[in-house]
């Protein structure tokens, strides 16, 4: 991790910001953030043709405004220029003006792009391209991140069928598994949809990033790279449920990136309803595009859709069921305003308080990904030695396990001069996305 000495040296649990210039955080901003808005543009350019045919030359002439507006938002990050408030009408836009103002007055100057908190700016980047499509009239419903998004999944195409046609036997086996069966099969199926999160279209700066060999075959060499490994704590958490009540409860997922890691988790789902190991999935998607692979209600859809259309057996088969659970309401697929507004997970309960009920009412809750982890721990310098639940700072709806792989520099759970032995041998652990951390925490009354 390249951040100054005497910032680690002070412990202090201050955000991570893009001030110091030898830190991952400042090269992130002034590197690969530009080159995401410029591939943007790129990708809208190449879509004339297509919003001609389907939206006329109207929607032509808004579609090169919004392309406008990206070259001006890669101006300004690259000139370090000031934040500047929204000017759309989301219903969120209120939010993200005020936490502007509150920030203005914590810093004592207009955020810049060089010198404020790293959380902060990244999603304020991104919910700055979705100003741009929201001042349009006829491309409002525009995802600028389909097309690589689209391109990922069919690319992994091989991936996927592999651990489909794998998933479909183990279906069938579950109905005579032994207890030792399924543990098993849920510690595999939980690694699946963990390494699954290197597909991160935000890291490859939206360039592509597939899964283009078998995850199945991965595991057993990827496991050394797990630094914090609760799953067995998560699988006593699913056992306990269904001993208690009689009958297994229901699970929540909260989703990251679309293509082979979405495929990832619904394998875990259904792998859970399989096993008797929970009585219904509840799915949480972002209500925007979102840091280029965040799956949208539209990718899920257009997922399942995908699914059912191929003539492939096990892949068509699970499209069809699972589009069936959603529709008998087994599975349910949430989108809220939240998951996108700049706040991390510890002010939940009072910024967003329908959502922190709703997943209270979960038996466990499965956070995907690098984006929700670091709010989940407050993108905080916390020294990698903190308990995972002590990070939390009080966020506590129900059970959560956080599948997480390493793409940025904080981290913690770490045994004493784990984060020295990792150093040692990967001086780039915290942001190469090759270790991973699966981190269990429950409220304590549970």
């Amino acid at each position: 991790m390249d951040e100054p000495i005497e910032k680690r040296e002070a412990g202090m649990r201050v955000p991570l910001s893009a001030k110091y210039e030898t830190s991952f955080a400042y090269k992130t901003i002034k590197d690969r953030l530009p080159v995401i808005v410029s591939s943007i543009a790129d990708t809208l350019y190449r879509l004339k043709k297509n919003i001609l045919d389907q939206h006329g030359q109207a929607a032509v002439e808004e579609l090169k405004i919004i392309i406008g507006h990206m070259s001006k938002l890669r101006h300004e990050i690259s000139t370090d220029k000031p934040v500047t408030p929204l000017t759309d009408n989301r219903s969120d836009t209120p939010v993200w003006n005020q936490y502007l103002q509150k920030q203005t007055e914590i810093e004592g100057q207009v955020p810049t792009w060089f010198s404020s908190p790293w959380l902060y700016l990244e999603c304020y980047m991104y919910r700055r391209i979705q100003e741009a499509v929201s001042l349009s009239m006829r491309l409002q419903s525009l995802d600028v991140f389909e097309t690589q998004k689209r391109s990922s999944y069919l690319l992994s195409d091989g991936a996927i069928t592999t651990l489909l046609m794998y998933l479909m036997s183990v279906v069938d086996s579950c109905k005579t598994a032994s207890e030792n069966d399924l543990h098993f099969l849920f510690k595999e199926f939980l690694q699946v949809a963990l390494w699954g999160n290197r597909c991160d279209l935000s890291i490859s700066a939206g360039l592509g990033n597939a899964q283009k060999e078998c995850i199945l075959t991965k595991l057993e060499s990827l496991f050394p790279n797990i630094l914090v490994n609760d799953s067995e704590l998560a699988w006593q958490r699913l056992v306990k449920t269904r001993s208690t009540r009689g009958s297994p409860g229901r699970i929540d997922i909260i989703l990251d990136n679309a293509g082979f890691e979405l495929m990832g988790d619904l394998c875990l789902a259904e792998f859970l309803m399989a096993g008797n190991l929970a009585s219904s999935i509840h799915f949480h998607a972002k209500a925007m595009p979102w840091f280029v692979s965040d799956v949208t209600q539209n990718d899920f859809d257009w997922t399942l859709q995908t699914m059912c259309a191929t003539n492939n057996l096990a892949i068509s088969r699970f499209g069809a069921k699972w589009k069936e659970r959603l529709k008998s309401g087994i599975w349910v697929l949430h989108q809220d305003d939240f998951w996108t507004t700049p706040f991390d997970y510890s002010v939940m309960a009072s910024r967003s308080p329908r959502l922190y009920q709703n997943l209270s009412e979960s038996d466990l809750i499965f956070f995907k990904g690098d984006l929700n982890y670091r709010k989940l721990v407050g993108d905080l310098d916390w020294n990698p030695e903190t308990s995972f639940t002590t990070s939390l700072r009080g966020f506590s709806p129900a059970p959560l396990l956080a599948l997480r792989t390493i793409k940025a520099d904080v981290v913690t759970g770490l045994q004493p001069g784990q984060d020295v032995k990792i150093a040692a041998k990967d001086k780039d652990w915290m942001i190469d996305g090759k270790w991973a951390v699966i981190s269990f925490s429950e409220p304590k009354q549970l």
